[in-house]
């Protein structure tokens, strides 16, 4: 598989003396010795829109090589089509402002490192199914996000992945997601407008998750020796009795549903 490594970018002033990991000096040919073979991965970073595009691999994590030649001056990351669900080695991109990481095993469960300048997220296509859990972590770990797409999760109710959910399920979850993220301008790849904002913030009671802290169990079979019964107390005579009375009501039968189709002359 072709690598191909863009560095057309003209250096800045404190990068003149920056060196490959691939460049022969002693140091690198030592570290070199115990390298993952590169040859094997597809990558390809851009200089002048600092972006490392690590698509397609079919891998579970981004090797460590990568990481310690572009992790730095990256801005923008792609790892997207390939397996990962650990996304811990985020954190040797400190200065990372896009992750699109489309088409992989990201779930609610999976380690996100804390992202300070992170503004756009696309996790399109993954494995996510709890969006109260997973947007708790989106709002602690980036704070400054604007842009979030979650398209093609369970997570993100549309009739393209679950025939069962519709329009309503979809505003639903829309509004809880705008509610929870301050700032975020896109979802979606829709627009947040100030219309939707203000009716979320007018209703903005109704999208807090309440959650039981202490829970009852019930003992039934204990319930029934102890004689109890949930019916309110009082003396239930052994000889059952009713009443007998005139009703001033007298029914018709034109309110039934069924006598609309039946004509006047079948009577």
């Amino acid at each position: 598989m072709n690598t191909e490594v863009n560095n057309s970018q003209e250096p800045d002033s404190n990068e003149n003396e920056e060196e490959s990991i691939y460049e022969t000096n002693t140091a690198t040919q030592n570290r070199n010795s115990f390298l993952t073979d590169l040859t094997n991965f597809n990558y390809n970073y851009s200089g002048p829109d600092k972006k490392l595009c690590f698509v397609g691999n079919d891998s579970e994590f981004i090797p460590s090589e990568i990481i310690y030649e572009f992790g730095l001056k990256t801005l923008i990351l792609d790892i997207s089509f390939n397996y990962m669900s650990d996304l811990r080695d985020l954190e040797q991109f400190p200065n990372l402002e896009e992750l699109i990481c489309d088409n992989n095993n990201i779930s609610e469960n999976t380690n996100f490192p804390h992202l300070e300048n992170l503004k756009i997220l696309s996790c399109n296509k993954n494995q996510i199914e709890d969006i109260h859990t997973f947007i708790d972590k989106v709002k602690s770990l980036f704070p400054n996000l604007t842009y979030l797409s979650l398209l093609g999760n369970k997570a993100c109710p549309n009739q393209l992945i679950d025939l069962n959910k519709d329009e309503f399920d979809y505003s639903r979850y829309r509004k809880y997601v705008i509610f929870r993220l301050k700032n975020l301008k896109f979802l979606d790849c829709y627009e947040v407008t100030k219309t939707e904002r203000e009716i979320v913030d007018r209703d903005s009671m109704f999208y807090e998750v309440v959650k039981a802290e202490d829970t009852i169990e019930i003992n039934e079979e204990e319930n029934l020796k102890n004689g109890y019964t949930p019916l309110p107390e009082k003396n239930i005579e052994e000889t059952p009795h009713g009443t007998f009375g005139y009703s001033k009501y007298v029914y018709y039968g034109k309110q039934s549903e069924g006598n609309r189709f039946i004509r006047n002359d079948d009577l």
